[in-house]
């Protein structure tokens, strides 16, 4: 949930791979279009655009990590109809300290109450609108500071890190977090170019989601200067930011990584693929537009497994497994810079078109790089998962539908809706049409609205305009709308391959049925997508003696892949096993991504008067360490009240 032009390098003198400002294209800042459809308004955002917009956004803040804020000031770009009076942001806990037009004469402002109904939604700052300063264009200068719980930015202390030696922040920007430290009109389908001068402690780095301008500022007091600038409009959620003792390799002509020192080796040995992934998207749906593809892997406690933010994905290092098992994680942060960040849904109902595109393109990206074996068992994987959430939700549940209903937070949809649903629907629709007509299709809506949001009733409109053409029997057959209104899944979904897990899947049964487990040395032979789709079909009840096989026989409790132990902790858990209690608690201590932790919580708690106690003790010494994201799944399932 989760970045502009051609690169987030820093501009440090022993870097081969900086860039600078002098390599972006010479062209105008282009202002994306709104749409104007009832289906494209964003419910969870105060800005009335089509009054008055954002256009541009010029950061200049320091990194507090004493008080743990951002500060400083905000200069932004207004597009304002020509009756326009005043303009509405976005603001979740922001202090302001005054409003000036670009003249610096004083500005009326006011800071209206929260949704009493939607408290994330935080609160809009309206502010009256100067004198022009040009052709329908207002410039506003907003002196501010970030509150003290901005729930966007995650401040770690030195022992939180891998060198334990320097503090680092990082913020996560989506769905609608960004509010809390930037008051701008925080809404995906508000596109905005942005520039940044970001002021920091020495000897800390700095890297965002923009492109470097020149060399670090010393500004004195042991403090220097970093400037960034994104020329390509990009909705909001995208301008991101860390900060730490963090160091760049090399991985190609046009890849990196940024991690800290201790990391950094194990890092880039696990993202050598990198360029091979970048290739062969361009090779499926068109050229990169973004210049470079780094990535910075951030300390465990990062809340995701990566966010998307453009020329700087953000990576959970629990992705490293050290056989590069996991790297589909790459695919699909590699993707969304064609599906979510060159065409971004305009608001977070179809958010289908951001990560169900994404997921079926990672899938391609896989295929390419790693051979149709892997792709083939990644889609059985989600295929798989769809099926389960499905059946848990019931099949006309309104939140099975991949368009997500009105009312329903961001923050609160069904993911198999989103991610794997879309999956299947697009490889569904990749069969019918067949991939070449389809690829031809996909690569003309990334070229048609390069840089600009959409919605889903365009996606079908266009499919409908140059696939279906008037072919009744082809509509029929598609039931494009049964796809992405209804609910359930639809009687023409493609299954995976039945092959591709056969060999486990006839393991898992013979486990399941008399408990023969697979030879130590086929284990270990299995991919990780095997190992985790035989940890998956285990049975739901296991004993504490079928535990402690499995344990023996498979070295699970030893796994350096964390999506396999997390698989083994949550059985042993589920079952109330109290060996696999110890290595839980230092599992959920040191890693903070909701996928591992939510879960591994509700297997506890869910076991009643065994697990609630421990789930209790741990979550009381471990929550001070979670992103606001994971705290606020967990705190929902122990109850916790602060």
């Amino acid at each position: 949930m989760r970045f502009l032009a051609f690169a987030t390098c820093l501009a440090l003198p022993f870097l081969a791979a900086a860039c600078t400002a002098d390599d972006l294209p010479d062209e105008e800042r282009t202002v994306a279009p709104i749409l104007t459809s009832a289906q494209a308004q964003d419910e969870f955002t105060y800005a009335r655009p089509l009054e008055a917009r954002v256009t541009h956004v010029a950061l200049d803040l320091d990194l507090d990590f004493e008080g743990k804020r951002v500060e400083g000031t905000a200069t932004l770009d207004v597009d304002a109809a020509d009756d326009a009076t005043e303009i509405v942001l976005d603001s979740n806990g922001l202090i302001i300290g005054g409003i000036t037009d670009g003249n610096g004469n004083a500005l009326d402002y006011e800071i209206g109450e929260a949704d009493p109904d939607n408290a994330e939604k935080g609160e809009p700052i309206t502010v009256q609108l100067g004198e022009m300063t040009g052709p329908a264009l207002q410039q506003i200068v907003i002196n501010y500071a970030s509150g003290p719980d901005a729930e966007a930015l995650q401040w770690l202390e030195p022992e939180q890190t891998a060198g334990g030696e320097y503090p680092y922040v990082f913020s996560q920007g989506q769905a609608i977090l960004n509010r809390t430290w930037i008051p701008t009109q925080d809404s995906p389908g508000i596109r905005q170019t942005w520039e940044a001068r970001i002021t920091a402690p020495k000897p800390l780095n700095v890297v965002m989601s923009g492109i470097s301008r020149g060399e670090p500022e010393d500004v004195g007091e042991n403090r220097h200067a970093f400037e960034f600038v994104m020329e390509n409009s990009v909705p909001p959620y995208l301008i991101a930011i860390a900060a730490g003792n963090i160091e760049f390799a090399e991985l190609g002509p046009r890849s990196g990584v940024w991690a800290e020192p201790e990391v950094l080796e194990e890092a880039a040995a696990e993202l050598v693929d990198t360029e091979a992934m970048i290739d062969a998207a361009e090779e499926i749906y068109g050229e990169y537009r973004w210049g470079r593809y780094d990535m910075i892997v951030l300390p465990p406690a990062f809340p995701y497994g990566g966010m998307e933010n453009p020329v700087m994905t953000f990576l959970t290092p629990t992705f490293i497994a050290g056989d590069r098992s996991n790297t589909g994680l790459v695919a699909h942060e590699l993707a969304h810079s064609w599906s979510g960040n060159l065409v971004t849904y305009s608001s977070w109902r179809d958010g289908w078109l951001n990560e169900g595109v994404t997921s079926y393109f990672e899938s391609r990206i896989s295929e390419a790089v790693f051979g149709e074996k892997r792709a083939n068992q990644e889609y059985a994987l989600s295929y798989a998962s769809l099926v389960e959430a499905i059946e848990e939700q019931g099949a006309d549940n309104p939140n099975t539908a991949m368009r997500t209903p009105d009312g329903i937070s961001p923050f609160d949809t069904i993911g198999p809706a989103i991610y794997d649903k879309g999956t299947v629907f697009l490889r569904t629709m990749e069969t019918i049409i067949g991939r070449e007509r389809f690829d031809e299709f996909m690569r003309g809506w990334f070229d048609r609205h390069a840089f600009q949001p959409a919605t889903s009733e365009m996606f079908l409109a266009e499919l409908r305009e140059y696939v279906v053409d008037g072919d009744e029997a082809l509509e029929e057959e598609l039931m494009l709308d049964e796809w992405v209104y209804g609910t359930g899944l639809p009687e023409n979904a493609v299954a995976p391959d039945a092959e591709a897990f056969a060999e486990v899947d006839s393991a898992a049964a013979a486990f399941a049925a008399d408990g023969t487990l697979p030879a130590t040395e086929t284990w270990s032979g299995w991919t990780g997508a095997e190992q985790q789709r035989f940890l998956q079909e285990l049975p739901e009840e296991l004993s504490a003696d079928e535990l402690a096989a499995l344990n023996e026989q498979l070295a699970l409790s030893d796994s350096g892949n964390n999506e396999v132990l997390f698989l083994w902790l949550e059985a042993a858990l589920r079952n109330e096993y109290q060996p696999a209690v110890a290595q839980a608690e230092e599992f959920l201590a040191e890693v903070g991504r909701n996928k591992f932790v939510a879960p591994l919580f509700t297997a506890l708690w869910e076991t009643g008067s065994w697990g609630q106690p421990i789930a209790t003790r741990i979550y009381n010494e471990t929550r001070g360490g979670y992103h606001s994201y994971t705290r606020g799944n967990v705190d929902q399932i122990v109850g916790y009240e602060g």
